[in-house]
């Protein structure tokens, strides 16, 4: 069966606060095996094209997101669980790998997939979920025995798959900003596919995505932005605006020292980072506090940093042949934003609370191709357009003269006590989307808001194939879709700062 390609407008949804979902925490992906037929061509002027294949041509392999159903582990085996749950994002990377260098066999034998990768790939995964085991109950922790359920991963049809067709329709939440996405009619958007005899590296982002139907004319998009809860008389109604650069410096690593501290390249995609410039796998909260800024207020020695973002040109950078880079799927030019606001606004219902000394924020899900849409957070728009249209599963082509936008809302109620959680969600929360306020006896602090402006030469779309595309650095198996985008953060300060931004915002003036 061909892939439907026709697009419609999905009922703009509320966003759940989905607290038991985990992000990059380990152990979920989608294995895209890609056979038969030819999907990324080149013209004489090295200009790239991606095409879509057809569904029936792609094989899925869907696996479990271990790190989502983990989250009572003790403090004390959370370095050894992070690590096992690395483990469990590598094993998905060299099987992705292995699909993709094996085309010749895959289509000589049926069998091929199932025997010398899927079956493997589940014998490793259940002795990792087993050390998981161990690490937990080792600590007098309890271990769900269900988990070990997971281990294994099933061959799907493209269009079985959630990608494109996730459990929130497209809708989002930011904190009391409701923006729509799109949803390609229900279909999983299919990986382009390869010649059996192509190299593994086929150019765009090595032969996984982004594909046509990821991007859309945002001057064709209905309006889908909602308007922000109304200001109560209790209101925060200042901001606190950190300047801190937009990493021109080219401060990149692959680590991600939230998810999985101690594990070089544990987010297997690259990141800029601003603020701190000590933060790798390794960093502690002392490195951290010892490290220098890029920030004007030095006395920020916050880390904001997000995945990075490819023009799909025909051109390379420095990581071509590295992990997290060229090896996993993420390649061409690296963009640099022409800007990068990072702003922090107040509570429409309550005064907030200053944030607590490294408290850890991820907002978004890395993993929406395999989890679906419940935890992402994506929003992509261009100038001129932000107050009218946000997108969450497609990328905006925009008209000339206007930018592409990226925007991010950070969860904006804390719980009171924790600086992080085991899955990284639990400990934070987004307020009611129509009161703005903090429930569960969550308290309001400074919602984090970052808005990130890249100069791109408009992709254009030509019988099914996109032309000069851009994508977001992301998990190889995750096909860089839009709505994986995600952010991260960790509150570092010195000198009562986040005192002061409190007292900023909840007096009502705009400082810096």
């Amino acid at each position: 069966m061909g892939r439907n390609t026709r697009k419609r407008r999905t009922p703009l949804a509320t966003k759940a606060i989905a607290a038991s979902a985990a992000l990059v925490l380990g152990g979920g992906g989608l294995l895209w095996a890609q056979m038969n037929a030819s999907a990324h061509e080149s013209n004489n002027s090295a200009q790239n094209y991606t095409k879509a294949a057809a569904a029936s041509s792609v094989a899925t392999i869907s696996c479990p997101d271990v790190g989502q159903k983990l989250t009572n582990v003790p403090w004390k085996a959370r370095q050894g669980v992070a690590m096992e749950l690395a483990k469990l994002d590598k094993q998905i990377t060299e099987a992705y790998a292995r699909l993709a260098s094996t085309r010749q066999a895959q289509a000589n034998d049926a069998n091929f997939v199932q025997n010398a990768i899927v079956g493997p790939l589940k014998e490793k995964r259940a002795a990792t979920i087993d050390r998981i085991r161990i690490d937990i109950t080792r600590v007098g922790g309890r271990f769900d025995s269900s988990l070990a359920q997971l281990a294994a991963c099933t061959t799907q049809a493209a269009n079985q798959t959630t990608a494109g067709g996730g459990n929130n329709n497209g809708g989002q939440n930011n904190g009391g900003q409701n923006n729509g996405g799109q949803n390609n009619g229900g279909q999983a958007t299919a990986a382009p596919s390869a010649s059996a005899s192509a190299p593994a590296n086929i150019g765009g982002q090595a032969g996984n995505g982004p594909v046509a139907a990821d991007f859309v004319d945002i001057t064709r998009v209905a309006p889908n932005v909602l308007a922000k809860p109304q200001k109560q008389r209790t209101a925060s109604t200042g901001t606190f605006t950190t300047r801190c650069g937009v990493n021109a410096n080219k401060n990149h690593n692959t680590d991600n020292v939230i998810v999985a501290p101690g594990v070089a390249n544990g987010a297997h995609h690259l990141h800029d980072y601003v603020g701190n410039q000590k933060v790798n796998a390794f960093a502690t909260n002392d490195s951290m506090l010892a490290a220098p800024s890029s920030c004007q207020n030095q006395s920020d020695l916050s880390s904001y940093y997000w995945p990075v973002v490819r023009v799909q040109d025909g051109s390379q950078d420095f990581d071509q042949n590295s992990d997290g880079g060229g090896k996993e799927g993420n390649v061409g030019k690296i963009l640099t934003p022409q800007s990068a606001e990072i702003k922090y606004v107040g509570s429409p219902a309550a005064k907030v609370v200053a944030m607590p000394q490294f408290l850890r924020i991820i907002t978004g899900d890395a993993k929406t191709t395999t989890n679906g849409l419940a935890n992402a957070n994506a929003h992509w728009s261009c100038t001129g357009f932000e107050s009218k249209v946000q997108l969450t599963e497609q990328y905006p082509i925009c008209p000339r003269g206007s930018n592409v936008v990226r925007t991010f809302a950070f969860q904006s109620c804390w719980d009171g006590t924790n600086i992080d959680s085991a899955n990284h969600r639990t400990h934070v929360a987004f307020a009611d989307p129509a009161s703005g306020v903090c429930g569960n006896g969550f308290k309001a602090i400074p919602q984090l808001t970052m808005r990130l402006v890249y100069k791109i030469t408009p992709p254009t779309l030509q019988n099914g194939q996109v032309k000069n595309a851009y994508a977001v650095d992301g998990f190889p198996e995750q096909l860089h879709k839009a709505a994986t985008d995600h952010d991260d953060f960790i509150s570092v300060t010195k000198n009562n700062l986040a005192a002061k931004i409190a007292n900023c915002i909840n007096s009502g003036r705009r400082c810096q």
